[in-house]
């Protein structure tokens, strides 16, 4: 992934309340495409310009090819505010981010989120990479996926600091396999499974477990199977269910 610059000169008319608007507008849409990564946006004028930096997936991230409906839009909403399209300066390879997955066509995917990583929920299952959203050209965009993300990296942050007053609520909802947020992120692989025609499994977080004795045990929550493999596949996930498309840990509390 890449750091970069976004500068969107003044070319006509405009105030900072109007060019604000416009390159908040652009941002949101290129968040919801998967274009940009993150959540926070610095933004400064400087000489005749604004600048914004953003992480980016690949280098072209931003080619106009893979914008959403909404990204049109803003993008023709940025010259009516007075500002030019943006031009991209691309600063260096990301040294906090993941490296952007490699292959042209994955055969299959990993639908899988933590809080620290901001990149795409969307992984090559042979690479264990994340794949960038745009890629999948869905041109009405990625905004229930996202904000999905969020609510999930929300109670992975909670459930991380053992002292919070939210502990076991966080950590009942990411390891319930019926709880809200993982029956809405079964969803959100069903549609991607059904948009590429190809196998998305679900990662389903362990953290703790009532028993270590039994973890090894546990059958598919989906179908009552049994699941676990021989050896963890891409050294994390030690239960997988082709069938059902699942894939999960042995509970971290059980590992130490």
């Amino acid at each position: 992934m890449y750091s970069a610059e976004l500068q969107f000169r003044i070319i006509g008319d405009t105030s900072y309340a109007a060019a604000e608007t416009a390159i908040r507008v652009y941002l949101e849409a290129l968040i919801f495409q998967g274009q940009i990564l993150g959540r926070e946006f610095p933004t400064a004028f400087q000489q005749e310009q604004f600048v914004s930096r953003v992480v980016l997936p690949e280098k072209n991230a931003l080619q106009a090819a893979y914008h959403s409906q909404s990204g049109h839009k803003a993008l023709q909403a940025l010259q009516q505010a007075g500002l030019s399209y943006p031009k991209v300066l691309i600063m260096g390879i990301d040294l906090m981010s993941n490296h952007t997955d490699p292959c042209e066509q994955p055969d299959s995917y990993i639908l899988y989120c933590r809080f620290a990583q901001m990149n795409s929920v969307l992984y090559c299952a042979e690479h264990f990479a994340p794949v960038p959203l745009y890629l999948l050209g869905m041109q009405t965009g990625f905004e229930d996926l996202i904000r999905w993300q969020l609510q999930y990296q929300a109670l992975d942050e909670i459930q991380m600091q053992q002292h919070s007053v939210l502990l076991k609520p966080a950590e009942r909802a990411l390891q319930s396999f019926r709880s809200t947020v993982n029956v809405q992120g079964r969803q959100f692989a069903k549609r991607l499974r059904a948009h590429t025609g190809k196998p998305v499994y679900y990662a389903l977080y362990r953290g703790v477990s009532a028993d270590c004795s039994l973890e090894t045990s546990r059958c598919c929550p989906g179908c009552g199977g049994p699941w676990l493999q021989d050896e963890p596949w891409h050294d994390l996930f030690d239960f997988r269910c082709d069938s059902c498309q699942l894939v999960s840990n042995i509970a971290w509390q059980c590992q130490g």
